[in-house]
């Protein structure tokens, strides 16, 4: 009798040990148009993040005499992105709100991240826009967008409009959680609707947490279950901070081409 070589492959669709990230890449500039930008794809997920710099700042900053500038964050799931075409917000005449609770993450995500005094009197514009979705759309926004962001920032040093980088510290975000009773790191769409915990970790390259999102799906979960999503969580965010690292320093190479 031949020993299975990934005995964990019945659990996972794809084939991946619990502990393995899906597959990552990232295409810098990849919106021309934009200040900085990349295409992420992770597994079957792909990601458009864009970041976009405008020399103004909201009206209430300008009112309370706020001072710095502003990062704010639009996230979107085009309509060919599902297996079930999904109808433009635009079409239903508001935002829906799991796209307005993802978009505010993204804001709150990169915000701890970046200093806004040393943005100076500017937005910096994030936008996010779901390609194909197979679960995770929401980390991969954020993972991506930060990536975005510090390429955005450098084509403004390089430029003269910026002294120094904003950006305090990397950001990424994963998912965790439990299927069939096995903790389980970056799940996909049909992983995440089988989970029976389903937890999302948003942290920075000192790995503190900037956001935590968790809860069980008709069940409840141990400490012992919460130490391993953790512990999972963490490896995860290492991986995808090297990975970043990787992505700012060849997008950066090509501007100095």
């Amino acid at each position: 009798m031949t020993t299975p070589t990934n005995p964990f492959a019945a659990l996972r669709n794809d084939n991946r040990q619990p502990d393995q990230l899906r597959p990552l890449a990232f295409t810098p500039h990849f919106a021309p148009h934009a200040t900085g930008s990349v295409l992420v794809a992770s597994g079957d997920t792909r990601v458009i993040c864009s970041a976009t710099i405008q020399p103004e700042v909201p009206r209430w900053m300008k009112e309370q005499r706020v001072p710095g500038g502003w990062l704010t964050a639009e996230y979107s799931m085009l309509p060919y992105s599902t297996l079930d075409r999904k109808p433009r917000d635009i079409s239903k005449g508001k935002l829906d709100g799991r796209s307005s609770e993802i978009q505010r993450l993204i804001g709150r995500a990169l915000r701890a991240a970046v200093d806004l005094r040393a943005l100076g009197q500017n937005t910096l514009w994030v936008d996010c826009d779901v390609l194909q979705a197979d679960g995770g759309t929401r980390t991969a926004s954020i993972t991506g967008a930060c990536v975005a962001s510090a390429l955005a920032f450098e084509k403004l040093i390089r430029a003269g409009q910026l002294a120094k980088s904003p950006l305090k510290t990397l950001v990424a975000a994963t998912s965790v959680g439990v299927v069939e009773g096995v903790p389980m790191l970056d799940l996909n769409y049909g992983e995440d609707k089988e989970a029976s915990v389903d937890m999302n970790l948003v942290m920075t390259e000192e790995l503190a947490f900037v956001e935590l999102q968790g809860s069980g799906e008709e069940a409840v979960f141990s400490d012992e279950e919460l130490a391993s999503m953790l512990a999972l969580g963490r490896k995860g965010i290492r991986e995808l901070l090297a990975a970043q690292r990787a992505a700012i320093a060849a997008g950066i190479a090509t501007l100095c081409a």
